[in-house]
């Protein structure tokens, strides 16, 4: 399970510990039902009059709200039906049950009653009018200048769900008693809330139109609470993916790691239904309310209203947006964007808040998780920048050395908004809950399943014990295999860092072992792979070598990975030394260089028998290779969750770029053999809008010498019953054995484009997942030990392709329960090699929004 998912999951579950009690107030709960069919109305905006305090309905209609507000007017509006206003009982509980009538509305003789009309779009007005503001949007995007700037104010704040009275009476919770004091009041739904983060950043941002570049200098970072659990940069990586700033003039928006379709997108006609409602003042100027809902509640899009003025410019003055109530999107109960719009004098578009809301949830049962994020933005300018070395400058963001050093007055003078009161409490409440046991440790547990490695000392650890995970694994030659390893951090020093591990197998009863040095060119917050990279390093490793098995996002000793489809023994031993440059650059771009001295041992398993002509053979202990090799990767615009040892991708939008060589000379630094290896890579999610995305990863290779079939290129089999990224799920250890290849894996995510179609299964909310893999790889006559001596005989069970590709293909479903992806594969070609499997079940935990 990625490590980004454990740490989310693992912190609603640690939440749920924590009760809280309000304070006296005005509550309302009740039922929002069609007048006419009876049933619940799903998020029917529910709001005390005068204020901006309140709730919306839930999927079947129920709503909560507790308030101290003295207002007692209580206002239901939702998108065609007519508004309704009760009045409440301030400072009591009050139950209702209200009844909301739909409004009907003529458009060219045809009578619409949202959701039960017979809709259409030909000769439709509100289809010609959402036509007019497509067309116009681009003419007032400020990028159309050669300059743009603005001043960008970010309040993010997370936050426990509806801290009520009861909770604080049972049992565990009672030692909690002291969190009234920090209870706070949701301005947006108007619940008991408990802030557990609240995250504020300023920021330059300069654009330049050509050539097209775009700065964000971050001038001050302030926050507080929980982020100390998590990896700040992953943090902040996969909370600006998750909450992307959104552009309602893009044809695709991404949030929550998908792509929702604009209401304004070119194909929004196609994917939603338009509705003229009514004309309305937004600051003074009139507007048209402008409706709409997909046509399939189920999928990637939005409810809402666009306001937008009655001239000729087509103006959008302010936004509302909300996800629909069967939208097929996990853990978000509910969704609310806000932003508003200012108009310079030539007309040009710029946004002056965007404000969002999310409520998630585990389960249906839980309280959740309250997140809210609020920008706000001002100083707009066309001016070329008084600096315009800016631009020239590395990375895309440009953190300021000062910026996470500011004292509160540096922040109640620049922020933009006011912060709340109990929002500034929230370390001082984590200091008071750690005093309390419980949560004192529940809270280090959390810790190592996050960073996988347990502190040496509770704050600033020199050095930690990890990784956890690697602890006892098992395989076929090494028996049950215990490991223990430890790292230095960067509070031992910040530029020279220690690794290392030890492991013993009780089958083979032989010590394994590794250790390395490495020292970063340039400062470090926490360990040295922190992008970005920039560092020599020396290791010394001597442990088995899984030949044909490769691991991209884990450890090769992973306990999760234990359990195999088939027996694992194509194992040997491999000594390494290996000395190693690597520098990354902002720009995407990196390189590096290994110099390195192996030498691989033959086991019972794998013998290494050369061939000596006249069918004799010789048994070889093992061989050596002093080689040195090459990488260039380019990866623009790469996200991605960093851990200590791994980078796991948040997405694969941007297109990644490999290449390598490895060069080795016979004689030369003990090398056995000439050897030169090429490989090249390229990677990239194609998105279908809300209707999925394709993963692909195209690869090739040539190794130009001859060499024995340890030095091969060995495809990646995955023995194991998980679903692996980059690996063939049917395909045996060392099957196959080649000197070039091309190698392909597709991979489409439907996102529900067929399930949510279906009745009855759609209620499931199950996504479609197809899988195509496969690899055309050719053996050389140099290379075959059938028709060249002096090379090792391959092992029983491997082969030499023939001229027809390994293909294996696999239909799957993913999310089910939430969090589980089967796939079934089948194997297409070489069925007929013996021991192999033709056909297999899958699986995986993958947890997606």
């Amino acid at each position: 399970m990625p490590t980004k998912y454990i740490g989310y999951i693992a912190l609603l579950l640690l939440m749920q510990l924590i009760p809280a009690r309000g304070v006296a107030q005005t509550t309302v709960k009740g039922m929002v039902l069609d007048s006419i069919t009876g049933e619940g109305l799903p998020f029917v905006s529910v709001l005390l009059k005068g204020t901006n305090q309140g709730t919306t309905t839930d999927a079947d209609g129920y709503f909560a709200l507790a308030s101290p507000s003295r207002s007692t007017m209580l206002v239901f509006s939702y998108l065609g039906y007519n508004e309704k206003l009760i009045t409440l009982k301030s400072r009591r509980e009050n139950n209702l049950k209200v009844s909301m009538a739909p409004t009907s509305y003529a458009l060219n003789e045809v009578v619409i009653k949202p959701g039960k009309e017979r809709y259409v779009k030909k000769g439709n007005p509100a289809v010609a009018f959402v036509k007019q503001v497509i067309d116009a949007k681009e003419k007032n995007d400020p990028r159309n200048k050669d300059y743009y700037g603005y001043e960008k104010y970010e309040k993010m704040t997370f936050a426990l769900n509806n801290f009520n009275e009861e909770k604080q009476k049972k049992g565990l919770y009672k030692k909690f008693d002291f969190l009234k004091d920090y209870v706070d009041t949701s301005d947006v739904t108007g619940q008991p809330i408990l802030n557990v983060s609240v995250k504020e950043s300023l920021e330059n941002v300069y654009y330049r139109k050509d050539p097209k570049e775009e700065k964000r200098v971050v001038s001050g970072i302030k926050r507080s609470g929980i982020d100390e659990l998590f990896s700040q940069e992953g943090v902040q990586q996969f909370l600006k993916e998750v909450l992307k700033d959104v552009d309602l003039f893009k044809n695709d928006i991404p949030l929550f790691l998908n792509r929702f379709v604009s209401p304004l997108s070119t194909m929004g006609p196609s994917f939603y239904k338009y509705y003229l409602m009514d004309t309305v003042q937004v600051n003074g100027e009139p507007c048209m309310d402008l409706g709409f809902v997909p046509f399939n509640s189920e999928s990637f899009g939005f409810t809402g209203h666009l306001y937008i003025t009655l001239d000729s410019t087509h103006f959008v003055k302010k936004v509302a947006l909300q996800i629909p109530k069967d939208i097929n999107l996990n853990f978000v109960e509910g969704m609310r964007i806000d932003q508003e719009y200012d108009r310079a004098p030539d007309g040009t578009r710029l946004i002056s808040r965007d404000d969002i809301s999310v409520s998630f949830k585990l389960t249906a049962k839980s309280d959740g998780l309250h997140a809210r994020r609020t920008v706000t933005y001002k100083n707009h300018t066309f001016d070329k920048p008084a600096d315009e070395s800016v631009f020239n400058r590395p990375g895309e963001v440009i953190e300021l050395a000062e910026a996470k050093f500011h004292d509160n007055e540096f922040w109640k003078q620049n922020r933009h908004i006011p912060i709340g009161q109990k929002e500034q409490t929230v370390d001082a409440m984590l200091a008071r809950l750690r005093e309390v046991p419980l949560f004192y440790y529940t809270e280090q547990v959390v810790k190592v399943l996050v960073s996988g490695y347990i502190p040496t000392a509770a704050k600033k650890s020199k050095v930690d014990i990890g990784p956890m995970n690697t602890s006892i694994s098992g395989n076929a030659v090494e028996g049950l295999r215990f490991r223990a390893g430890a790292t230095t951090t960067a509070y031992l020093n910040n530029r020279l860092f220690a690794d290392g591990y030890m492991a013993y197998g009780t089958k083979d009863q032989k010590l394994k072992y590794s250790g390395g040095v490495e020292y970063s060119l340039i400062d470090k917050k926490e360990h040295p792979n922190e992008f970005p990279v920039h560092s020599i390093r020396a290791e010394y490793q001597y442990d088995v070598n899984q030949l044909g098995q490769h691991y991209l996002y884990t450890n090769m000793d992973n306990m999760f990975l234990s359990f195999k489809r088939k027996k694992d023994d194509r194992v040997t031993y491999l000594r390494k030394a290996e000395l190693s440059y690597n520098r990354e650059h902002y720009s995407g771009f990196s390189y590096g260089a290994t110099l390195r001295h192996k030498t691989e041992t033959a086991t019972a398993y794998v013998p290494f028998l050369q061939k000596e002509g006249d069918g004799l053979t010789r048994a070889v202990n093992d061989y050596s290779m002093g080689e040195m090799e090459f990488r260039l990767r380019f990866a623009p615009g790469e996200k991605y969750y960093q851990t200590r040892n791994h980078r796991i991708p948040i997405t694969f939008d941007a297109p990644i770029f490999t290449l390598s060589h490895i060069v080795a000379r016979k004689g030369v630094l003990g090398a056995d053999y000439d050897y030169n290896r090429t490989d090249l890579g390229f990677q990239k999610r194609f998105w279908f809008s809300a209707f999925g995305y394709t993963d692909v990863i195209l690869k090739a290779g040539k190794i130009w010498d001859k060499v024995p079939f340890p030095l091969l290129m060995i495809p990646n089999a995955n023995l194991s019953y998980t679903i692996q990224y980059e690996s063939y799920a049917l395909m045996n250890a060392m099957e196959f054995l080649n000197d070039r290849y091309a190698s392909w894996d597709l991979t489409y995510f439907g996102n529900g484009v067929l399930f949510n179609r279906l009745p009855l299964v759609k209620e499931l909310k199950w996504r479609e997942v197809l899988t195509f893999r496969g690899l055309y790889g050719d053996l050389s006559d140099k290379n075959n030990p059938a028709k060249s001596d002096g090379l090792f005989l391959f092992p029983e069970g491997s082969y030499q392709m023939g001229k027809k590709p390994y293909m294996e293909v696999g239909v799957g479903v993913e999310n089910i329960l939430r969090f589980l992806r089967f796939d079934y594969v089948w194997r297409l070609t070489y069925r007929e090699l013996p021991d192999v499997d033709t056909s297999g079940l899958r699986v995986s935990l993958h947890f997606t929004f």
